[in-house]
């Protein structure tokens, strides 16, 4: 598919043979007064053309409308191909900003609210093999509305560490034919201490004789065949032991991946459905302040990524862009990343897979009160959080390279003696996160206001510039004292110890400073530019070098940090402290960089130590 964009499979962890890519040109339409319905939209043609998955705002999707728009119209004749016959056929949208309605032929076929989670639109009864359909998707996307959006900016542009909004359609639209019994996405669970990979595989229904079968293999062949009857339960199960001489382990920065092929079989022997998967094996185990990959200690030199691009705002301009991202991270030492106020494509989380990139899942909380007021009042955040977490974490789940969750991010509200709506938010994301995955370690909110004290991690973010006043500030964590966010400067000031007036107190969690840095760095800023970062602007690059060989070395040397983050991968817009440029151009000399961050870490000596 060369000439369609973003052609490319979107769910790699979950493939079947047969699928229609839908991105190219659809008609489009702004609803500035969502009166659309009224006006005729949802039959008619439409005034304009868009190139999806890039949002209107963005260059590549040729509208470019920096402008608010409330509600967007979406329209494109397909034919379905007439070799489907006889299977259902699903309409998927991997993201659409915000609240979504999906018709087929005048039929209202879907609604989705959230605008980082995939859905999907059966068309059983609507549609079929061989039919030439017309798909409408009306998207709202109110930009004062309370609601999840990440770093999408509330005023008309982009200013300080707010950016570009998007809505409507970012991500691929496609396709695919399943059985009336089909698979459902696997959740693959990699169990080191047993050498084994469990796979629960639920399934659309049930029929008698029915039978699920997995085949684990790699470069080599075969490794293990498991069978079991998918009769009775609707999620059936199955062990896939790895033996001796095929295990093989998915290592940061060495990763191995394991084919995964799974089947529903009949009564008669005959494949009902089937689609391709792959594993890692790999544990995470916390011991003490340590966070242990594989038994052990790794330090985790994260960067901060938001995923932002020049031409296609939110969406990568090519499946190379994103896996560049991460080869331009791993050039400048840091070993992964925190996935920041953003849901990232799975075609990332693939390639992190592929590359033995470690990444924290976040989600894109910010948009209601807990980060501050909208114009001046404050709206409760409510449900739609946890509901988008949710889908978010089923999406995730079996990829190798998420070592961590982190589904809330500097929330902002001072600890009293009431129960308050974010307490209320913060402890539903964690249970809810908890719930779905009890292999990985979660962060109850990155930075500021903690709130679940048994939370696995615990974390502050510093912004200070000033690298002995960064020493001084996290010198208390040798004594169970670390530092803090408090309200006073956002947590850009020291705090006075003991005086919580954030979070409750620390309990000995494994800690790292999951903010820093952030300097200030543009060589060719001119007087008047639009240009932002933390701190003080350094007046030379050397005194940027300075600044950070010291500051990763404060983080590196103490024995008590499992890690940092570094902010950030790359400048975006206005905001200038990244890695690299916007355009993902140079800046620094990397070789420099990269030294700084190669030292040992004084937690993993001491595990060397212990060894």
């Amino acid at each position: 598919m060369p000439d369609i964009p973003r052609s490319e499979y979107p769910r790699p962890q979950f493939v079947r043979d047969d699928w229609l890519c839908l991105n190219g040109q659809w008609e489009f339409e702004i609803d500035q007064g969502d009166s659309g319905i009224d006006r005729g939209l949802l039959e008619r043609e439409l005034s304009d053309a868009i190139t999806v998955p890039f949002c209107p705002e963005s260059q590549l999707s040729g509208i470019e409308n920096p402008d608010f728009m409330n509600a967007v119209w979406y329209r494109r004749e397909v034919a379905i191909p007439a070799e489907w016959a006889g299977r259902r056929v699903l309409l998927h949208f991997q993201a659409v900003d915000y609240d979504s309605t999906v018709w087929v032929n005048g039929v209202e076929v879907g609604r989705h609210r959230g605008g980082f989670s995939p859905f999907s639109c059966d068309l059983k009864g609507v549609a079929e093999a061989g039919d030439t359909i017309t798909i409408v998707l009306r998207a709202r996307d109110d930009g004062q509305k309370p609601q999840p959006r990440g770093k999408q900016s509330r005023e008309f542009g982009p200013s300080g560490a707010i950016y570009v909004r998007t809505t409507g359609i970012w991500q691929s639209v496609w396709l695919e034919p399943v059985p009336d019994i089909a698979l459902r996405r696997p959740r693959i669970t990699p169990d080191l201490a047993n050498k084994t990979f469990r796979l629960e595989q639920p399934i659309t229904g049930n029929a008698a004789g029915l039978r699920l079968r997995a085949t684990l293999a790699d470069a080599d062949g075969d490794i293990a065949t498991a069978e079991c009857s998918a009769e009775y339960d609707l999620s059936p199960r199955l062990d896939l032991p790895i033996p001796a001489d095929r295990l093989k382990l998915w290592e940061v920065g060495d990763p191995h991946l394991y084919d995964l092929e799974i089947a529903l079989i009949d009564a008669d022997g005959n494949t009902v459905d089937s689609a391709r998967s792959y594993a890692g094996l790999r544990s995470i185990s916390i011991d003490g302040k340590a966070i242990k990959i594989n038994g052990r200690t790794v330090f985790q030199r994260l960067v901060l990524d938001q995923g932002y691009y020049p031409d296609g705002i939110m969406t990568a301009p090519s499946d190379a862009a994103l896996r560049e991202d991460i080869e331009l991270s791993l050039a400048a030492g840091f070993n992964g990343a925190r996935l920041h106020q953003k849901v990232f494509e799975e075609r990332f989380l693939y390639h992190a897979d592929q590359l033995g990139y470690i990444v924290w899942g976040e989600f894109g909380d910010w948009g209601c009160s807990m980060n501050g007021p909208i114009n001046g009042e404050h709206q409760n955040p409510g449900p739609d959080y946890i509901t988008q977490w949710l889908e978010c974490l089923e999406r995730d789940y079996s990829h190798p390279s998420i070592v961590g969750w982190c589904p809330l991010n500097e929330t902002w509200q001072t600890l009293t003696d009431r129960i308050t709506a974010l307490d209320d938010v913060t402890r539903g994301m964690y249970l809810a996160t908890k719930a779905m995955d009890s292999t990985r370690p979660v962060l109850d909110t990155s930075g500021y206001s903690h709130r679940v004290p048994e939370a696995d991690v615990y974390d502050s973010h510093d912004y200070t510039q000033d690298p002995e006043a960064f020493r001084a500030r996290h010198a208390g964590l040798a004594h169970g004292a670390p530092y803090l966010n408090d309200a006073t400067g956002w947590g850009l000031s020291a705090r006075h110890v003991g005086n919580v007036d954030w979070s409750i107190p620390y309990r000995d969690q494994p800690y790292f400073v999951s903010e820093f840095g952030g300097a200030w760095w543009n060589p060719d800023v001119q007087a008047g530019d639009d240009s932002w970062g933390y701190g003080t602007r350094p007046k030379s690059i050397e005194e940027f070098y300075d600044r950070f060989e010291k500051l990763c070395a404060i983080l590196l040397d103490d024995v008590n940090m499992f890690g940092y983050c570094y902010t950030q991968l790359t400048d975006i817009y206005q905001e200038q402290n990244g890695i690299y440029r916007f355009d993902r151009g140079g800046k620094f000399d990397l070789a420099r960089l990269r030294a700084a961050q190669q030292k040992p870490a004084a937690i993993e000596l001491a595990d060397s130590a212990v060894e």
